[in-house]
């Protein structure tokens, strides 16, 4: 036993001067940071006065169109004239609906259940944004079938009133919240 103890300390300088070896690489030389293109970022698009022959890739500078491509998947897609009218006795029954549930107020599943009924849904194929419900006020409400969607809304004041959108990219009736 004495024996052993004598080879581990001895083996004990390699064992941490390996560890401590293969930490210190060459960050240069690691391939997770190369550009697959082999050019660098461009960063921010030039001004219109500074526009180059040969445009490269870059960050565009107008904010609104940004925002706009980061939100397009709340815009609803588009359907046509037919549809619209197909589905107009839907809205307006809807729309009923809400003005008698804005009066009298109700519950999350008084709500769906009405709003089914109008649509011609399943309550829990309809979607709510909105947590007020006696009295019903600042509820969104909607439902549909393939791309063809109903949307009510109840504001603040309880008006009520439903229109024939489209299906959002995303797939809902309701426009998505967002994050920001």
């Amino acid at each position: 036993m004495p024996l052993i103890r004598p080879r581990l300390i001895a083996a004990l300088p390699l064992v941490l001067l390996a560890v401590m070896a293969s930490g210190c690489a060459d960050p240069a030389a690691d391939p997770r940071g190369a550009d697959p293109r082999g050019a660098e970022p461009k960063g921010y698009c030039p001004l219109p006065e500074e526009q180059q022959a040969t445009p490269s890739p870059c960050i565009t500078f107008d904010w609104n169109q940004r925002l706009a491509e980061n939100h397009a998947y709340r815009s609803p897609m588009p359907i046509t004239t037919e549809q619209k009218q197909q589905a107009a006795p839907r809205a307006k029954a809807l729309a009923a609906a809400l003005r008698k549930l804005a009066g009298t107020g109700t519950t999350e599943a008084g709500l769906r259940a009405a709003a089914g009924d109008a649509l011609g849904l399943r309550p829990e194929e309809t979607e709510i944004q909105g947590h007020r419900f006696d009295p019903l006020r600042d509820v969104l409400v909607g439902g549909g079938e393939g791309r063809v969607c109903v949307n009510g809304r109840v504001g603040s004041t309880g008006q009520a009133e439903a229109e024939v959108v489209g299906r959002t990219a995303d797939g809902t009736c309701l426009p998505g919240l967002g994050g920001h």
